[in-house]
């Protein structure tokens, strides 16, 4: 893997490769990002990590693999054509056999909840401190903390990233057109952009929330009307800047259409501070979600949500854990978020140079 990661490092020009040198020698955002990649990896599998469904069972010779199937009852004996509960003890005595003459078994994940599994052998009312069986503990619902919390940062990762890749397209290209073509193109969408700046999207997610039900995909289209504009400043900055160079100016003599001209010789300038911006993008809209769950204007109910969790705390301070596990898994991801947006920052820093 080392030998591989090496090889792709002197296939890259000398620039890349000061840049990504200078980017290792921030220690804090190199081994954040490490740490941030290993914690988005894990959670990209949490069905095999907290489910309440087994990873595999044999039954009578046949191997099952309900992570991936939903099987009736009646397939491992039982009476309902429903899909089996793997939890119920009956069941589990019909997946592995009578007494004595046992020749099936169960795999199961590491915890047995999944963000939506409510515990029903509670010794005590919900919410549960933690135990042996809910290591984080439980919410209000019955549901196990510590599962809520890997579904719902694989969804907030997942959402910060759709929202900072959509919105960085459309703000790279408003801000492109508006800096290159400049002159009314540039006036007339500026014009644009402070009036729509100025429209309340909080209020306005009210108001749809109130006649829709926000989903994951209808909250990210909500957002992404209002989050587009973050980078249309830089690019059209760079845009600005460069569009009458002699090399612009020398491809636009040579009959170079404008959109080549904008592709391959001014965006490249411009990528620098896009992605010197993103990860601090991915921050603001992993914030975002998560302040709008905490309010009730989020994912819908029942969702794995750290805002939700929060909201939880607050309306649970008897019980510390519910509040106390959003914040500091908040609190890691976005810090490690930072330290990767100040390490890129670094990389692309001009004046910053590896002896």
């Amino acid at each position: 893997m080392a030998r591989l990661m090496r090889a792709r490092l002197t296939s890259l020009s000398p620039l890349s490769q000061r840049r990504w040198r200078n980017f290792k020698t921030n220690r804090r955002g190199f081994v954040s990002l490490w740490l941030f990649a290993i914690l988005f990896f894990v959670t990209l599998f949490a069905e095999f990590l907290a489910n309440d469904k087994p990873l595999l069972i044999r039954h009578e010779g046949g191997y099952y693999t309900p992570v991936f199937t939903s099987y009736a009852e009646t397939e491992f004996g039982g009476d309902f054509a429903t899909e089996a509960d793997y939890r119920d003890p009956f069941v589990v005595a019909l997946i592995e056999g009578a007494q004595g003459e046992k020749d099936g078994f169960i795999i199961w994940p590491p915890l047995r909840y999944s963000y939506d599994t409510i515990n029903l052998n509670l010794n005590r009312p919900a919410p549960a401190p933690p135990s042996a069986e809910n290591w984080l503990g439980t919410d209000d619902q019955g549901r196990d903390v510590l599962a809520r919390l890997i579904y719902g940062f694989r969804i907030s990762v997942l959402f910060g990233l759709a929202l900072t890749l959509a919105s960085s397209l459309i703000g790279i290209a408003a801000g492109a057109v508006q800096g290159y073509f400049g002159g009314w193109t540039d006036l007339t969408m500026q014009r644009f952009i402070e009036i729509w700046t100025s429209v309340p999207s909080l209020y306005l997610l009210i108001i749809i929330a109130a006649v829709i039900e926000p989903g994951f995909w209808i909250l990210l289209g909500i957002l992404l009307l209002f989050s587009w504009v973050a980078l249309v400043g830089v690019v059209r900055a760079e845009f600005l800047r460069a569009r009458n160079f002699e090399y612009v100016e020398a491809a636009r003599a040579l009959g170079v259409s404008n959109t080549t001209i904008m592709r391959r010789h001014l965006l490249p300038n411009a990528m620098v501070a896009t992605l010197t911006f993103m990860p601090f993008i991915l921050n603001a809209s992993i914030t975002t979600l998560t302040s709008l769950d905490f309010l009730g204007f989020g994912l819908p109910p029942g969702s794995p949500s750290l805002g939700e969790l929060l909201a939880q705390g607050k309306a649970n301070l008897q019980a510390p854990w519910l509040g106390l596990s959003g914040f500091f898994t908040i609190a890691i991801m976005l810090s490690l978020l930072i330290f990767i947006g100040e390490a890129v920052r670094d990389a692309f820093d001009p004046r910053k140079t590896m002896m």
